[in-house]
């Protein structure tokens, strides 16, 4: 006998009939249980989940609970077997799909992954509902980008605006380190922060950024192992550039790279081409806002217990060219060191 027998071997079918709705509801609930005990589900946050899709936008998050709390005495009565084939009897062809990524969602970790431990209840999950391979993986990315959404919006409201420029100086609110504001508040000038990210921008194009990281002791390792270089090109290239940066530009691309050896004990520049990826925009003829070309540098070094990764970039305003990658990359790579030499490191 399979570890997953139970759930999806079983002979019988509960007598409790399920609406199309509920029978979403009871795969999710069946997810929950099938690697735990019923005690350890926990309904109010497996309401929640459900209150998410839209199969449930007519359903209150009470009403959503009473459901799931109905689900969970049908398993306690007649087995996780039953209440699986009569979710799958109920279910409508409509709502197959949503069943599934019910069974998705409960499963997903922090890291918005499927756990290697629950990846075989998924297959069995996907063959029970008759679904391709291709199917699946469909929604399984459609659900983790819906996530990531939403994580990235949640970003954003935490994301503070200062307005009192009074003390001249931003303190990081970690304490390492404290530098002058580079921008004038009568140009526009604002700065925008949240956890581990600082940019200071204003009206004229400017736009310098500090983004900062604990620097875990274990990752000396690795640094030591392929050597500063590698280990900061991977950084930046490899993980900071895709997320940060392609992910919003899908059009932008590495232009110039270089490892500055001497530079602040070793550090990695390179300098991104950004296609209507400015952060300044300009108002088209039809009225709405276009933005405008730009050539965003990033450099990152380690400094004390952080990883830092600053950048600047060159808005091309009126209709400016831009010069060869080599000037524009020379250029921006100056205007990071200038702005790095009055950051004051704690």
């Amino acid at each position: 006998m399979t570890k997953y027998d139970k759930v999806f071997n079983s002979p019988k079918t509960s007598e409790e009939s399920l609406s199309p709705e509920e029978a979403v509801a009871a795969i999710a609930t069946v997810t929950a249980i099938a690697d735990s005990s019923i005690e350890d589900v926990d309904a109010e946050s497996l309401a929640g989940i459900l209150w998410e899709f839209e199969v449930f936008e007519e359903y209150s998050e009470d009403e959503i609970a009473e459901i799931v709390d109905r689900l969970i005495g049908i398993t306690e009565e007649e087995g996780i077997g039953p209440l699986f084939n009569a979710a799958k009897v109920s279910l409508s062809d409509e709502l197959v799909l949503d069943g599934f990524a019910a069974g998705v969602i409960v499963l997903l970790d922090e890291e918005l992954a499927i756990p290697k431990s629950k990846q075989a209840y998924l297959k069995k999950l996907q063959a029970a509902l008759e679904l391709e391979d291709e199917e699946a993986e469909e929604i399984i990315k459609e659900v983790i980008a819906a996530f990531e959404e939403e994580e990235d919006a949640d970003d954003e409201d935490e994301t503070v605006v200062i307005e009192d420029f009074s003390d001249q100086t931003y303190q990081s609110p970690l304490g390492n380190f404290t530098v002058p504001i580079p921008v004038d508040p009568q140009q526009g000038g604002r700065i925008q922060s949240q956890e581990g990210v600082v940019g200071f921008s204003d009206d004229i194009g400017t736009l310098l950024r500090i983004d900062y990281y604990p620097f875990p002791l274990e990752q000396l390792e690795e640094l030591e192992a392929i050597g500063q270089e590698e280990y900061l090109q991977t950084i930046l290239v490899n993980k900071y550039v895709p997320q940060a940066i392609f992910a919003n530009v899908p059009d932008a691309s590495v232009e110039y790279t270089e490892y500055l050896e001497d530079t602040l004990r070793g550090a990695y520049y390179v300098l991104i081409d950004m296609p209507k990826g400015s952060t300044i925009s300009k108002q088209e003829n039809n009225g709405t806002a276009m933005r405008l070309d730009a050539y965003r540098g990033l450099l990152t070094f380690i400094n004390g217990e952080f990883l830092y990764i600053v950048s600047s970039q060159h808005s091309f305003i009126n209709g400016e060219t831009p010069d060869s990658v080599e000037e524009e990359a020379e250029d921006i790579k100056e205007s990071i060191l200038e702005f790095v030499e009055t950051i004051e490191f704690n």
